[in-house]
C-alpha cells in the first residue's frame, strides 16, 4: 500500500479501522517529504518532532477506544503566516525570518482538537504578495506538475505540497485568488471560504477586509473535510460570523443528482482579450458537462466586473500600507544594527528586511491613501467594491452558482513574468471581486491544455459552500465518468 497516494478520507478511515497506525501514516509522509522536497521547496520549516507525538496521541486514542476527530491522522501543511506555538512562522519574509509566536492561531486549536497532524509550515510569496510563489526570501517553490512552471500564489507553497504527495491536507490564505489560483496551477481543488466563516485570528493580516484561510484537497471531498473541521464562530475574531452554516450532504450519490435543477450563470463580461484562447475552448467544455448533468446555465451581466481587479490593487494595498506599518523594527521581527536615530532604525529595518515587491504595494497603498488622493483614489475604489456586491446579489437572487476560469493564463515558467508585475497581477481578474464581495468560491481541475492544467472556478453566494460542493461533487463526477 502507497499510503501517501490515499486521499485524506482514506487514511481516516483505514485509521479508524486499525489497518494504519497514524504513526505510520506520519513516517510515510516524513520519508516522502525527505524524497522530493529538495526538488519542490514547498516547506520553509518541518516539525517532524511534533508530527510523530501527535501520531502517537492519535494511535493511544484509538488503543483506548476513545472518540477520535475528523481529520484523525491526517498530515496536514499550513501556509507560514498562520501562527503557531513553539514553530516559527516567517510569512516567507526576512523581517519575520525569525520569530517564534507564543500562541496557536484558532485554525491550528481547531486542527488539533480533531485529531489532524501538522506537519510543517509550508512556502509562500513574502506577507502573501504574488501570485506566482518566486518571492519568498527562502526561494520559489516549483509546481509538481511540471517543476520548470511556478505553482501560482501566494499559497504555492500548500498547494504544491499536496500535489507532491508531502501532506493529504493543507491550509492557505486568499486575499485576491491566493488559495483558487494555485490550486488551478497544481490540478487540485482549492476552497475560498465567505468571510467570515473561518477564523482570522491568528492570521498575520495583508489587507484585513478581503483576508481569508482557504483550503486545498487533491478532491472536492477531502477539501470539504478540511473546511468543516476549521470553520465556524470564534469570540476572538470581530468579524467572524456568528450563525452556524450546515455542510451536511449525502455522498456517494450519481453526479446528476447533485447538479440536476442547479441553475448556473455565465457572466459575459469573462472573455476577455488578454484570455488564453485555449483556456476559453476548455471553459466552453466544462459548461456542457454541467449542461449534460441537468444544470440549466445561461448568460448573465456582473456588468462591473471589469473594474474588480483595479478595485481591488487599490483597497488591498492602502490595507497593506496600514498593516506592514507595525513592522518598524522596534516590537518584533528584523532590527537594523546600524542606526543613530529613530528614523533610521525605521528607514534601515525596513529597506533591510522587505523585499521589492512588499515595498511596491507599500509604495501605491500610501500613494492613494495620501492627502488630497484619499478621495479620488480610495473613496471611489470602495464606491466600486459596492457596486461589484449589489452586481453578485442581484446574480444570485436567480442562480445558484456563478462559473468562470479560475486564471485567464495556464501556469507560466519560472522567471518567465519577472519584473512584469501587472502581467503577474492579471491572473486575479476573475478572483479577486469573489474576496471584494465576500463570497465562497472554489477551483477544481477541469482538465489539461498542452500539459498545463486548467481551473474551473465555481463561484456562491455567501455562506453558501453548500451550492459550490455540491457543484463541484457533481463536476468531478461528470469528468471521472467521461461525461
Amino acid at each position: 500500500m502507497d499510503i501517501v497516494n490515499l486521499s485524506a478520507l482514506e487514511i481516516k478511515k483505514k485509521i479508524i479501522n486499525k489497518e494504519l497506525s497514524a504513526t505510520e501514516v506520519v513516517k510515510a509522509y516524513l520519508n516522502r517529504i525527505e524524497e522530493v522536497e529538495k526538488d519542490i521547496n514547498a516547506f520553509i520549516s518541518i516539525d517532524k518532532e511534533g508530527a510523530l507525538k501527535a501520531a502517537e496521541r492519535v494511535d493511544e486514542k484509538i488503543k483506548n477506544g476513545e472518540e477520535l476527530g475528523s481529520l484523525a491522522g491526517i498530515p496536514i501543511g499550513l501556509k507560514d503566516n498562520i501562527v503557531t506555538k513553539g514553530l516559527k512562522t516567517t510569512c516567507g519574509s526576512k523581517m519575520l525570518e525569525n520569530f517564534n509566536p507564543p500562541y496557536d492561531g484558532t485554525v491550528v486549536e481547531r486542527i488539533k482538537d480533531q485529531d489532524g497532524i501538522i506537519i510543517g509550515k509550508t512556502n509562500m510569496d513574502e506577507f502573501a504578495m504574488g501570485s506566482s510563489n518566486e518571492r519568498s526570501y527562502f526561494g520559489p517553490t516549483k509546481n509538481p506538475v511540471n517543476n520548470s512552471l511556478v505553482p501560482g500564489g501566494s499559497s504555492g507553497g500548500s498547494a504544491a505540497a499536496v500535489k507532491a504527495n508531502e501532506v493529504a491536507l493543507s491550509l492557505g490564505t486568499d486575499t485576491g485568488g491566493s488559495t483558487r489560483q494555485p490550486a488551478a496551477y497544481c490540478d487540485l481543488v482549492g476552497i475560498k471560504p465567505s468571510y467570515g466563516l473561518v477564523s482570522r485570528y491568528g492570521v498575520v493580516s495583508l489587507a484585513g477586509s478581503l483576508d481569508t484561510v482557504g483550503v486545498f484537497g487533491r478532491d472536492v471531498s477531502d477539501a470539504s473535510l478540511m473546511l468543516s473541521a476549521i470553520m465556524g464562530y470564534d469570540e476572538k475574531d470581530s468579524t467572524s460570523y456568528e450563525n452556524p452554516i450546515d455542510l451536511a450532504f449525502e455522498k456517494e450519490l450519481e453526479p446528476t443528482d447533485y447538479i440536476k435543477g442547479m441553475k448556473i450563470g455565465i457572466p459575459k463580461e469573462i472573455y476577455l482579450d488578454e484570455m488564453d484562447k485555449r483556456l476559453i475552448e476548455q471553459f466552453d467544455k466544462a459548461i456542457k458537462v454541467f449542461e449534460s448533468l441537468g444544470a440549466s446555465v445561461e448568460e448573465i451581466s456582473l456588468s462591473h466586473l471589469e473594474y474588480g481587479l483595479s478595485t481591488y490593487h487599490v483597497i488591498s494595498t492602502a490595507e497593506i500600507s496600514s498593516t506592514l506599518a507595525r513592522f518598524d523594527g522596534l516590537r518584533y521581527g528584523y532590527r537594523a544594527k546600524e542606526y543613530s536615530n529613530l528614523d533610521e532604525l525605521y528607514i534601515n529595518s525596513r529597506t533591510e528586511a522587505f523585499g521589492d515587491e512588499v515595498k511596491r504595494r507599500i509604495l501605491m497603498g500610501t500613494y492613494y491613501l495620501s492627502q488630497g488622493l484619499g478621495r479620488e483614489y480610495y473613496e471611489k475604489a470602495l464606491k466600486m467594491r459596492t457596486l461589484i456586491i449589489d452586481d453578485f446579489n442581484k446574480a444570485f437572487k436567480d442562480f445558484d452558482v456563478i462559473l468562470t476560469p479560475t486564471s485567464p493564463i495556464l501556469p507560466f515558467k519560472l522567471g518567465k513574468l519577472k519584473g512584469e508585475p501587472l502581467t503577474k497581477d492579471l491572473t486575479s481578474i476573475f478572483t479577486a471581486p469573489v474576496n471584494l464581495a465576500g463570497l465562497c468560491a472554489m477551483s477544481i481541475p477541469c482538465g489539461y491544455v498542452d500539459g498545463l492544467p486548467v481551473g474551473l472556478q465555481i463561484i456562491g453566494g455567501r455562506f453558501k459552500e453548500i451550492n459550490i460542493i455540491k457543484a463541484g461533487l457533481g463536476f468531478e463526477g461528470g469528468m471521472k465518468n467521461g461525461i
